[in-house]
């Protein structure tokens, strides 16, 4: 028996944790209800959430991190079930959305990387685990439809090893899903679902190199795979980025929160590191890690880039293994993460903290085309990212003109060879694929990042020969005027180098 689908009305009135509408309230202390799964009916002892454990954070065990009623930190339970509910609309009649969650990466052996979520799984859920599966099943008109959540069971050896599980009746009561069950069961509940749906929109694709763990369980050479190539037939099977692009770029007032917590934390970790002195790259890349965290970020949002003098000629340099030394400017590009959600910033400085003449000039130019860009990031400007990009390639082009560099032939192109910006939330590069081409909106978030990197050769001038700047912001934009998310990171000259003086 499936449960029908909560509206949204019934989720506001149940504040922290929504009701299923097979009339089992869900409580403050976990498991003082009666649950109903499939067509049994069991009764669970009453146990305070404190005294259990789950695979992740949750307000009753860790209230220092996560208020009531949020199932990460900001997002509340109803956020997340809204998202749901404007995923199904888009799909068609009996359609079904199948996310599958990132798996564990080892580095070698049985020594694994820091666990990340699937943007998408983790959007749409809050379940913030390996080796789980969601499915988004449009049961009638509009946003009606059925959630479920397949993931791993409570296991006491496995989580002596590894840590906590949820645990499926978690995935009822803590992450509202309408049906759950164990993972490892999915070679027998999954297929009649697919059988039934008129299109399964899916980023699962079989044969490909990246393989999530549920292309691992039925794309694999296993005996309990046959037969399901056939239910997923291809005349099917729709990409589901591009719905959950539509979603995802238009960032909520909570999800503009997390990134502005982000933001300042990075900002303020920038320009404490630009008031030290740093003789390697390697300690303030340490550094700036170090105060993301203690500042109130959850951790860096990406590998650092700490590029020293000619390095940061290198879009992407993330050795940061060399020696800073004087005179030379240092090109740093990092943020942190908060709630899942990242800002991105980079900044210029010199190593010494006095730019020399030659420095400034082109520091300053490409600050003032900056500084512009971030000014048409309104949606009553009009502009599109792409358009915005062009205004930054005319503002450099002249600026280096007037600087004596020869801008004929492709000499912007190599001096600047990447774009002005690109959409940022969940991800650095957020909503991959989402095009740049149309008006900016209220709540789509970018980052503008003009930069002018001057080979060592004899077509530019010799005093700027070497030279590497990038200025990147986060920006939200609004109806208006701009949020500029990481404004704690100062940028002006002047302010820069007063505090090398401080």
């Amino acid at each position: 028996m499936r449960r029908s689908l909560r509206s949204a009305s019934q989720l506001a009135r149940c504040g922290t944790r929504p009701l299923h509408s097979s009339s089992r309230p869900l409580c403050t202390s976990f498991g003082q209800h009666t649950a109903k799964v499939g067509i049994s009916r069991r009764r669970y002892a009453s146990v305070a959430a404190a005294e259990l454990q789950f695979g992740q954070p949750l307000h009753e065990t860790h209230p220092h991190i996560l208020r009531a009623g949020e199932v990460t930190p900001g997002i509340s339970a109803l956020e997340y079930a809204t998202r749901r509910a404007r995923l199904a609309a888009k799909l068609p009649h009996n359609g079904i959305a199948i996310i599958a969650s990132s798996d564990i990466k080892y580095r070698s052996g049985s020594v694994f990387y820091e666990f990340h979520q699937d943007s998408n799984f983790f959007y749409l859920t809050g379940f913030n685990e390996p080796e789980a599966l969601a499915i988004i099943e449009k049961t009638g008109p509009g946003p009606e439809h059925i959630f479920h959540l397949y993931v791993r069971p409570k296991d006491p050896r496995a989580e002596q090893w590894e840590g906590a599980r949820s645990g499926v009746q978690a995935a009822l009561d803590v992450f509202n899903a309408d049906e759950a069950g164990d993972i490892n069961q999915l070679h027998s509940v999954l297929p009649p679902i697919v059988a039934e749906a008129s299109e399964v929109y899916t980023d699962i694709v079989t044969g490909k190199s990246a393989l999530s763990s549920f292309s691992r369980l039925f794309l694999g050479p296993s005996s309990r795979t046959e037969g399901f190539a056939k239910i997923l037939e291809k005349s099917k099977v729709k990409q589901l980025r591009p719905i959950i692009n539509d979603l995802r770029v238009i960032k909520s007032e909570a999800e503009i929160a997390n990134m502005r917590t982000a933001g300042r934390a990075s900002g303020r970790a920038f320009t404490k590191a630009m008031g030290r002195r740093f003789t390697l790259e390697k300690d303030l890349t340490a550094f700036l890690e170090y105060k993301f965290k203690t500042l109130g970020c959850d951790t860096s949002a990406y590998v650092p880039v700490v590029a020293g003098g000619e390095h940061a000629l290198n879009i992407h340099y993330v050795r940061n293994d060399d020696v800073l030394r004087d005179g030379q400017l240092v090109l740093v590009d990092a943020g942190g993460e908060y709630g899942g959600y990242i800002t991105d910033i980079t900044r210029t400085w010199p190593v010494n903290g006095k730019f020399t003449d030659p420095q400034k000039e082109l520091y300053e130019a490409i600050l003032r085309v900056q500084c512009s860009c971030v000014s048409l990031c309104r949606a009553s400007a009009g502009f599109s990212l792409d358009q915005i990009h062009r205004i930054a390639e005319n503002g450099l082009r002249d600026a280096l003109s007037q600087l004596g560099f020869d801008m004929s032939g492709n000499a912007l192109e190599t001096l600047f060879p990447h774009h002005l910006g690109h959409f940022v939330g969940l991800d650095v590069h957020d909503t991959p694929g989402y095009p740049r081409r149309g008006n900016l909106q209220v709540g789509q978030c970018v980052t503008i990042e003009p930069g002018i990197y001057v080979p060592d050769d004899e077509r530019w001038p010799k005093h700027f020969r070497g030279i590497g700047i990038r200025i990147e912001d986060s920006v939200c934009v609004q109806e208006e005027n701009p949020l500029v998310l990481t404004t704690e990171a100062v940028k002006e000259v002047v302010d820069i180098e007063a505090l090398s003086e401080s």
